[in-house]
């Protein structure tokens, strides 16, 4: 990594470090800020899932049994995430009861996720699905969300008071997670060290964080384009099954910890 992109990493870590500990440590945007969290860590688990199925069938033990834990620990992740929700009496919101856009004829455009769009662009959306998806790519792009995602959580978790019980149980929760996505980050930097020689790993790991830090600008700038508003994820009662096209929405409005 270049000194440019590495002093616009800091800048652009900081921005979404800053973002994020407030919304966590507000009481008023603490369980949107939950609901988006376990919304994309429950997200990921279908995604991780046929990797492991498609690493199965290519006859990479090794890589299958990775992905066997890292989905696992996504949907423990979405878990800590929900019984935070529930010490709030929130949850993730139904969004098969939210009334449909008016149909006036013309294509449907979805909003998408900044942040994902400048990390993944020149990318379609059919070469990133599991089942067509270069692991390299795979590997690359994952290892600097998981990396980052690791100390982010820390950060977060750090922000938050250890004199109020949920409070207390969420910071723990937390430091689990990032300590998960430690190992999450190993393992898909082990997995390239596999396929490729030591200079290509690096080149490749640099693009992906130069990619990561267009795309985090991209993010800070939806935000502050938006005022801070988020869409609410959030209502009072037990859960209920959630539309993934609705899931996927939703999570695209969450500015992106990783």
């Amino acid at each position: 990594m270049n000194f440019f992109t590495y002093v616009q990493h800091l800048l652009g870590a900081s921005a979404v470090a800053y973002i994020a500990a407030r919304n966590l440590r507000d009481p008023l945007t603490r369980p949107n800020t939950l609901a988006g969290f376990q919304l994309a860590e429950s997200g990921s688990v279908p995604f991780l899932e046929a990797l492991r199925e498609r690493a199965a069938d290519e006859g990479d033990v090794w890589l299958a049994e990775k992905l066997t834990r890292h989905a696992a620990d996504e949907q423990r992740h979405g878990q800590i995430f929900a019984h935070a929700l529930k010490q709030l009496n929130k949850q993730v919101i139904d969004f098969k009861s939210l009334p449909k856009a008016p149909d006036d004829g013309k294509p449907k455009e979805r909003r998408g996720s900044p942040f994902f769009a400048a990390y993944f662009e020149g990318y379609s959306p059919e070469s990133i699905k599991p089942e067509q998806i270069d692991w390299i790519v795979f590997f690359a792009s994952t290892y600097i969300l998981e990396l980052d995602a690791s100390k982010d959580f820390a950060r977060m978790a750090n922000v938050l008071p250890d004199d109020e019980p949920s409070s207390r149980s969420l910071k723990k929760g937390m430091l689990s997670i990032a300590q998960d996505e430690t190992g999450h980050a190993a393992y898909l930097l082990e997995a390239l060290k596999r396929r490729l020689p030591a200079a290509e790993v690096e080149r490749v790991v640099d693009e992906w964080r130069s990619r990561k830090v267009n795309a985090m600008f991209a993010m800070v700038g939806n935000f502050i384009n938006k005022s801070g508003k988020q869409p609410s994820l959030v209502q009072d009662g037990a859960p209920t099954e959630m539309l993934d096209e609705a899931k996927e929405d939703a999570i695209a409005s969450q500015p992106a910890i990783a």
